[in-house]
């Protein structure tokens, strides 16, 4: 067993969070990514190659499992669970009325300095179109801070648990060449239904941007 102590991460990277959370959102990145698909998940590996002790890694492992993104095969070992055509679906539907909710009671919650995050958010993913990868993690902080401006804790908790399991999808919509500019439009018609504090709009336009992403998805299968 690794000695926490000769850790190998460094403060800048934790930034506050525990090495079980660190964990976490490193096999997250690596389930997205798809670096984790196939393979068998072994807990004194990853242990090693991040220089942490086990105990840690069992959290994340324990806590990915609960979130449905692990599940065990063969031989009791961990593998990344594959989603078929109709779990997709039902992601994408789960997903729609969730992003449509947070719209609404951000409509009705957000502060004048949300709505100007929100602004600024957007404004960065629009300055990244060109770099795919970049976007991914930008649409979710612009998400992020709807989920927020929402003001509503429990379903702040849901959309995190679903936005995890879009890590299982393995690729981004951003890759086909009209979705950023498409996504950009339906970005602002968001924003701007929040602004108006337009609560009926603002839910109907997270709920087409879900749709439209969807569809997208399913035109690359």
């Amino acid at each position: 067993m690794a000695d926490e102590s000769a850790t190998l991460i460094s403060p800048q990277e934790l930034r506050g969070r525990s090495r079980a959370e660190f964990v976490y959102g490193h096999l997250l990145e690596a389930i997205s990514e798809g670096r984790l698909r196939g393979t068998r998940i072994r807990e004194e590996d990853i242990a090693k190659s991040l220089g942490v002790s086990r105990t840690p890694v069992r959290e994340a492992l324990q806590r990915l499992q609960e979130r449905g993104l692990l599940t065990v095969g063969a031989g009791r070992s961990l593998m990344v669970v594959e989603l078929g055509e109709r779990q997709v679906m039902e992601l994408y539907a789960m997903r729609e009325i969730l992003e449509g909710s947070a719209a609404r009671f951000a409509a009705q919650h957000a502060g004048e300095e949300e709505i100007q995050r929100l602004y600024r958010l957007h404004e960065t993913y629009i300055g990244a179109f060109d770099e795919p990868e970049r976007l991914v993690p930008l649409n979710r902080r612009f998400h992020h801070a709807i989920h927020e401006a929402a003001h509503n804790r429990y379903l702040a908790q849901a959309l995190n648990a679903v936005h995890d399991s879009i890590a299982l999808l393995h690729s981004t919509t951003f890759r086909v060449p009209v979705r950023p500019e498409r996504s950009d439009l339906e970005h602002r018609r968001i924003i701007e239904a929040i602004e108006r504090h337009d609560p009926d709009a603002a839910e109907e336009a997270a709920r087409a941007h879900i749709r439209e992403a969807r569809r997208t998805r399913f035109d690359m299968l």
